[in-house]
């Protein structure tokens, strides 16, 4: 099979597009043909070395859409979608013709979405489902403030947000397209600055901070995450962008009884991301989410440029389409 692969770590460039062995799965296992895999700026962090976890050689790519051509009998020619912190790191990952999984992995892709728009949900709705859901349990009628409300994972932040009855701030360096899926959903936008914890708060019944902040950014937002939670409110983090080591006010922290809290998808395996994926399934099957949009799509052969395209902060959603 046509396989994109690192023998060491780098730029896009150190992609090298090559022939490799089919995988042959086991009894426990299935062989799923990629039709869409995403490009995630983690994956161009793993290929740059990032990922102390990686061993190379490897086949890079978290996120993937397919259909099951070997395996049980009852999943042949099934739809299947997935993602997992251990594809692309410790198992050869999505960026190939054809990926091995362990049965427990396979999920049922929903059926309104194409390939493409499935390869683009895992990484990003996994983590905010994880942040959202199962950390901070996040109730109907709580007010939520997404830092970061542009990219995936705050778009995907805002989508369940909003599908649990809840009121969405949304924040950021660049205003949110009306017309997109976090923008048709949030209640207010206010700029990421120095003024944003005073705009927050200015709003109407906000003037004591919000229930839960989801900080997709990090690092140079951690201050802002923690001003805009209200007494007892839940904080999580998922990035330091700009700033690994942050400072925090200890006395204003425990006065507060801010509850922080971070998550890592990468801690989850393919296996154990499953259950999320199931969940987020249904919920497009209800008609519940909207599909990302697709900013660029392309060839396996053109792996470098995908990687590319997303080293430069293209927006948008870029898939890799092998067949």
């Amino acid at each position: 099979m046509k396989a994109l692969r690192i023998t060491r770590h780098g730029p896009p460039d150190v992609l090298q597009y090559v022939d490799v062995a089919t995988p042959d799965p086991a009894a426990d296992s299935a062989l799923v043909r990629i039709h869409g895999a995403s490009v995630n700026p983690s994956d161009v962090k793993n290929v740059s070395g990032h990922f102390s976890a990686t061993t190379l050689p490897r086949i890079p790519g978290r996120d993937f859409s397919g259909v099951v051509e070997q395996g049980p009998r009852e999943w042949r020619g099934v739809e299947v979608w997935g993602t997992g912190g251990d594809i692309g790191s410790v198992r050869d990952g999505t960026h190939a013709e054809f990926i091995k999984l362990p049965v427990g992995a396979l999920v049922r892709k929903p059926a309104g979405l194409d390939h493409a728009q499935a390869s683009a949900i895992g990484v990003n709705f996994v983590v905010a489902w994880l942040g959202v859901v199962d950390y901070v349990q996040l109730r109907e009628g709580e007010t939520i403030a997404v830092i970061g409300a542009n990219g995936g994972v705050g778009g995907a932040v805002i989508q369940i947000a909003k599908s649990l009855g809840c009121r969405i701030i949304g924040i950021d360096r660049h205003p949110i397209d009306a017309s997109s899926p976090a923008g048709k959903r949030i209640h207010a936008f206010v700029p990421f600055d120095e003024h944003a914890v005073a705009r927050v708060r200015s709003l109407d019944g906000l003037a004591n901070g919000v229930d839960v902040v989801f900080d997709s950014v990090g690092g140079i937002a951690f201050e802002t995450a923690l001003g805009l939670a209200r007494r007892r409110g839940r904080v999580v983090q998922i990035s330091a962008t700009g700033r690994r080591r942050v400072e925090l006010d200890l006395i204003d922290f425990y006065h507060n009884e801010t509850q922080l809290l971070g998550a890592d998808s990468a801690k989850l395996g393919v296996v154990e991301s499953a259950r999320l994926m199931q969940a987020v399934a249904r919920e497009f099957d209800n008609g519940k989410f909207d599909p990302p949009v697709i900013a660029h799509r392309y060839a396996l052969a053109q792996g470098r440029e995908a990687y590319e395209a997303v080293a430069q902060g293209t927006p948008g959603r870029v898939v890799i389409v092998p067949c």
